[in-house]
């Protein structure tokens, strides 16, 4: 588990490759963004910018967050206080997605010193090396010496 003090500013993560499945992005749009460019691969084809059947981007973070967990483990969990995304590419099956992470900011607590503020950069990659999401997120992480009280 990593804490405050084990992380500096450019430090990088990288998590393993995860592929995305025809079926996950079905299964995925049909309970939580039914939208025709997720659910219907032919009338996909017909969509001006996605041009055929794309991951929602509300899928592609769900992934993005479970390559965090996994290249990032952070003590006590990755706790959001912000997160700016932007998904400039669709991702599609069969896309072999990995993210990269990079340390952009440490910002210890002024007020609670067992604890502070991380900002760090996502890409989602997929294995063109083509950006699906990019994002810029802050979380809190505590000291070692964290204290519930």
């Amino acid at each position: 588990m990593l804490y405050l003090e084990d992380l500096n500013l450019n430090d990088v993560f990288e998590s393993r490759r995860y592929v995305m499945t025809l079926d996950e992005i079905l299964d995925f749009a049909e309970r939580y963004d039914p939208q025709v460019f997720h659910t219907d691969a032919e009338a996909a084809k017909q969509h001006p910018i996605f041009q055929g059947l794309a991951a929602s981007g509300w899928h592609t973070a769900a992934v993005v967050m479970r390559l965090w967990t996994e290249c990032f483990p952070v003590a006590y969990g990755l706790i959001g206080s912000e997160s700016h995304l932007r998904w400039p590419r669709p991702t599609r099956a069969h896309d072999e997605i990995r993210v990269h992470v990079h340390i952009s900011d440490i910002q210890p607590s002024k007020r609670k010193l067992d604890r502070g503020i991380v900002t760090y950069e996502t890409q989602a990659l997929n294995q063109k090396d083509e950006v699906l999401l990019q994002s810029s997120t802050k979380i809190l992480v505590f000291k070692r010496e964290f204290s519930a009280n």
